[in-house]
């Protein structure tokens, strides 16, 4: 069985900072990986669950509104303890426990979120975007060769 990734970039992209996800996304796509589908999104909805249904790893990417620091931060994610009947407002953990509810599973899942700073309208990132963007693409590719050295080694003990 072919193993899997699904790279779900999603914002909007007429709001500055928030089309980070997006431009993320498409950038991996450009990249024509083997097992990768990635994928930019205005928002979350319901319709992905099909494609996450049958993926074995979910990797979400968004901006956020720095709270601490400005830091890209990777979690590690569960699907929620409940379905949010509004799907689609954009949270990753919803849409997990979406998926599950209706096709009995769920893939392991990641949030990677960017910094941004500007969220008016228009098409232009801040220098916090830009460069939280190039960080956080680094980080998915060692999400990328951690997973894929994972199945390796139990393609191998298999």
């Amino acid at each position: 069985m072919k193993k899997t990734v699904m790279v779900i970039g999603y914002g909007n992209d007429l709001r500055s900072d928030d089309g980070i996800g997006q431009r993320i996304a498409n950038e991996i796509a450009s990249w024509h990986l083997p097992s990768v589908e990635s994928v930019a999104v205005h928002q979350l909805t319901p319709d992905l669950a099909d494609s996450l249904a049958s993926t074995d790893l979910a990797i979400f990417v968004d901006a956020c509104l720095p709270l601490e620091n400005f830091d890209v931060q990777v979690q590690s994610l569960a699907p929620a303890c409940d379905i949010d009947t509004n799907v689609h407002i954009g949270n990753p953990r919803s849409l997990l426990a979406f998926t599950e509810a209706i096709y009995g599973n769920c893939p392991q899942a990641w949030w990677v979120t960017i910094p941004g700073i500007n969220f008016e309208v228009g098409d232009r990132f801040s220098r916090t975007a830009e460069s939280g963007g190039a960080i956080a693409l680094v980080k998915i590719v060692q999400i990328l060769d951690k997973v894929k050295n994972f199945w390796i080694e139990n393609r191998a003990v298999a």
